[in-house]
Order: C-alpha cells, then structure tokens, then sequence
C-alpha cells in the first residue's frame, strides 16, 4: 500500500511541479498570468506539504527549491566552458560606421545584417544545463573563470530550472544572459535600507550584482531579480544559421528574452535605430546604457572570430552620461523619521534624464564638505542609477566671489532643539523624539507600502492628523473613529468610512510588517520578518535579552 501511495503522490508533484513552472513562465517571462496569487499559492503549498510528507520526492529542479536558505562559505572558480568575452565600445555614429567596414572588409561583402539589442545594465552570468537541467550558474568574471553563484541564480524566478521542449537542446547547454534589478524593486530595497540606517546601493546595477554575490542565498531570493538572456556559449550539435533564429530557440527553451530587438541590413539604420533609445530609455522598468550590434550571420560570426578580448563581430553603443549643468540657490534641510538632518541643493530647473530636476540629495555634511559645494555655485549633477538626482562635481572656474559656504543648523529647524553629533557617525540628528518632523516621518513610514500599508492614509493625512492633534504615535491610528476624521480638510463622510476600514484591514498585515513599521533601528524588512518567525508575538521579542537576540544568525549584535 506504502508503495503505490508512493507512486500517486510522485506522480501528483510532478503534475504540480510542471503546473507551477509553467505559472511562473507566464508571470514572469511572459508577464502574462493566468491564475490569481491566492489560486498559485495553494498549489505552491500543496506541493511544500508533499515534500514534507514525502522528501524522497524532492529534486533540485523543483520550484519550491527556489527559496534559498544555505550560506556558502565562498564562491568557487569556475572554468566556462566557452570562453564570456566583452564587447568594444562604440561612443558615436562615426564609431559604429567604422565597426561596419571593419565587418564587410573582413567578410568581403557588403550585404550584412545585424541585430540590434538593448544593452541591459546589470550583471552577465552564464548558465549551464546538462539534459534540460540547471546544473550550475556562474559570473562572468575574467571571461575564463567566474563564480558560481548557483543557489543564487535558482532564486531568480525567470531562470527555468529545466528547459521547456528540452528535447530540442543539446546534452549540455551554455546560456548567457543579463541579471538585472527591476527599478521598482531598486527603490523598494532602498527605502527598506535606509529604514534600517543602511548604505544605499548607488544604482540597480550595483544593487542586483550585490545580491547575485550573497553567501546567503535566501537574502538574493528576497529582492526581486530578472534575467534578460541573450546568447549561447557551449552550442554542440546545435543547427542554427542566424543570431535571430538564435534568439527565438532561447525563449522557446523558457528564457525570458527582451522583446526589444531588431534586425537592419543597412549601418544608417542602425544608427538611427541606436539613436532614438537615448530619450525612450527612460520609460523603461530597468536601466540600459546602450544597444548590442551583432553581426546576423553565425558563420559570419566564427569567419570573424575574436580578438583576445572581444569579438570581432559585435559592438556596444553606450549612450552619452547623463548629465547637466545648474546652479545651487539654496540649500534646505529636511528631517527623517530618525532624526537625521538630510541637506537637500535647491537647483535651478533643468532637464537630464527625460525628467526636470529642481532638486538633489547633498547625504550629509562631510558630502557638502568633501565636494566643497556652496550656496550660488555651477554643479554637475546626474542622475544616481538614473533615479536619484546627486550633485557630483562644482566648477569653481564659474565662482565669481560671492558664494556662500553652508553650516549645519545647530538647532532642528522643526523643533528648535539642539542638534547632536556624535563622533562615529556623518549625520548630524534631532534627539528630541517629541520633534514633529520625527513624529511626521515615522508615521508615514509606518504607515507606508512596505509596512503596514494603508490605502488613503498618505502624507497629507497624516499631517492634518498630527495638526488637529489627533494622532501623536502609530498607535493612535487604531483608536480613529469615522466621526473624529471626518472633520479634516477634504475627508468627506465616505473618505473617512473607507479610511477607517483601510486602519482595521491593517491588522491582518503581521508582526514583521509591524516590527518594520514601528523604526527601530538597524531593523529593516528582512530582520522584522526573521524576528517575526523566531518569536511568533510580541510578548516574547519583548523580553528577549541580547543573548537571545544574538543567537538568531541574522540578527547582528549591533541590531541586537
């Protein structure tokens, strides 16, 4: 009886398997799904209760090993089969036209196609299958040797951890492509740092190549990654007869392809084709920084070949940095929910980036110091991962003797209090925990997406709030009736209705979007939900002594 039972329900986890992979294909390669979050949970959960009940069941290319959870003790070395090699740059028009007759000489024609790509900005990997099975994920690194990063890459959803119509590939497969942080998501893990007072990432790129090199995999598995492939290293016994028919094989095999590519038989179209991306870029979800031009023709390609660093046959077109040229006309001083006075350059509008900036983050006192930026004076600014204005350089040639050197308010501008700094850290704060602005922030962050994500509860609200005198502290919220807001400037009786339903719907949210909500310092998204986990209430986290805090592997003796 054990053994047929067996039998049915190994045969039920891989109906399920096969069921949730293609689900995952359709929601994140396709971006079209077919079921509702809850409908794919419950199948998620079904399979997660199959496992537990039966472990013999689970393989590594299972969607429920996707999660991550072990921490490697480094990465090791690993030999690409072939060899990851980069690309020549190309800056102008002029740079690409003298690439196409490098091509047509070294082919002795003039009738050439190329196919033109998004260059994605983010992190090259390399992916090995070997019978239409995941069996290792590597950097790039020197283009000989990269890292493995294989528990990594099985976090990324849009990675399939078996081919789909993996009849068609050959025995051992090397698939390149691009790993990159979705903008939405960069944003998300920096508001979520900065709750936790820790460095930003500078850019996407930045951010998605310092999760793909976690030793801890569950942290990669917790920031929300993509794949753009691209290429094939290893193609053995593979027919193919254009780079185009090679893309098309690639999202056939379940590869999430970008949808944005183009084949052109004449170099000028190709330029204006490069060209018109400089501005259309910035409506995208994710940071390119230029287009891959790609010779057609495979057997044009191996004619061709390599020099000892790049191929002969591809060229990428990096778009000009962006950057501007205004003027300092003041400089304000903002203050966070902790406390952290944060100067912010009053710049005169200008365009950069396909937006116009009025404003640009200064970080703190040592930034404005280092940089030597005064009030009046003609800056550099660009657009930090092409999000966050940032004043990088001053043109002290354009001084003309009347700029003002800036000096940190002794006193809160809100509160009037004594600002303090201490000697370890860079920010000047406002200890006064009664100070409006503190009061202020940490009400909008606690009632913000990421905490405890109340709908129609935004900043304009919460001020108002605090001004009639309503609410002083996160807790205040929950003793809100109807009546008592529906006084407030443009809360109408069914504004309030739905606000306060919006207030009790909250409760449902968890302790860890709670713990996250409430600011405590150095606790962020992550560490509330590791906390939330290993407690289970409040009661018990609010006893724990430091030992016990410290003996949970996530939580540091600094959050502790």
């Amino acid at each position: 009886m054990e053994k047929i039972n067996l039998t049915e329900m190994k045969e039920e986890s891989e109906n399920l398997r096969e069921l949730i992979n293609q689900h995952n294909y359709q929601y994140y390669v396709l971006d079209y799904p077919q079921i509702s979050d809850q409908e794919y949970d419950k199948l998620m959960q079904r399979l997660i209760y199959l496992e537990a009940e039966y472990p013999e069941l689970i393989a590594d290319d299972y969607p429920t090993q996707r999660v991550g959870g072990q921490i490697a003790e480094g990465f090791e070395r690993v030999n690409h089969i072939t060899p990851m090699y980069s690309l020549a740059n190309a800056f102008s028009p002029d740079d690409l036209r003298a690439f196409h007759t490098r091509v047509i000489n070294g082919l002795g024609t003039t009738e050439v196609e190329y196919v033109v790509e998004l260059k994605i900005d983010g992190l090259a990997i390399n992916l090995t299958y070997e019978q239409g099975r995941l069996i290792s994920g590597t950097t790039r690194g020197d283009g000989q040797f990269g890292e493995a990063v294989t528990s990594n890459i099985r976090t990324i959803k849009s990675i399939p951890l078996r081919l789909k119509n993996e009849s068609k590939a050959p025995e051992i497969l090397e698939i390149r492509g691009e790993v990159y942080m979705p903008r939405k998501e960069f944003i998300r893990l920096n508001n979520e740092r900065s709750a936790a007072e820790e460095p930003l990432f500078a850019n996407p790129r930045n951010a998605a190549a310092g999760s793909l090199r976690q030793l801890d995999s569950s942290i990669t598995a917790g920031r929300a990654l993509s794949m753009f492939a691209y290429g094939i290293g290893s193609r053995d016994g593979l027919r193919l007869e254009t780079h185009f028919e090679l893309l098309k094989f690639i999202a056939s095999l379940g590869f999430k392809v970008n949808e944005k590519y183009m084949v052109f038989n004449d170099i000028e179209a190709v330029i204006e084709y490069c060209l018109s991306w400089e501005d259309k870029r910035h409506a995208l979800p994710y940071d390119t920084d230029g287009l891959v031009i790609k010779l057609n023709s495979l057997e044009g390609q191996a004619l061709l070949g390599t020099t000892a660093k790049d191929p002969r046959w591809a060229i990428a077109y990096k778009f000009p940095a962006e950057q501007a040229v205004t003027t300092v006309e003041a400089i304000e001083v903002g203050i966070g929910r902790t406390g952290v006075l944060t100067p912010t350059a009053v710049l005169k509008p200008v365009h950069l980036a396909g937006s116009t900036v009025s404003r640009a983050t200064l970080h703190n006192a040592d930034y404005i110091k280092n940089k030597d930026i005064r009030l009046g004076d003609t800056v550099i600014i660009h657009k930090a991962g092409e999000i966050i204005p940032e004043v990088i350089a001053v043109l002290t040639e354009k001084r003309r003797g009347n700029e003002a050197e800036f000096v940190m308010p002794e006193q809160c501008p809100e509160c009037g209090q004594k600002v303090v700094r201490e000697q370890t850290e860079a920010a000047y704060k406002c200890v006064n925990q009664l100070c409006p602005a503190i009061q202020r922030e940490g009400l909008i962050h606690f009632v913000s997406r990421d905490a405890m994500n109340i709908d129609g509860l935004g900043p304009a609200v919460i001020t108002n709030l605090l001004s009639a005198g309503i609410v002083q502290e996160p807790a205040d919220l929950y003793k809100l009736t109807p009546d008592r807001v529906s006084c407030l400037e443009r809360m109408g009786k069914k504004s309030a209705q739905n606000l306060i339903a919006a207030i009790a719907e909250s409760k449902q949210r968890g302790l860890g979007k709670v713990l996250f909500g409430l600011g405590i310092r150095f606790v962020g998204a992550k560490a509330a939900a590791v906390l939330a986990k290993h407690f289970g209430d409040v009661d018990k986290l609010a006893i724990a002594d430091f030992a016990q805090l410290t003996a949970i592997p996530e939580i540091g003796s600094k959050t502790a």
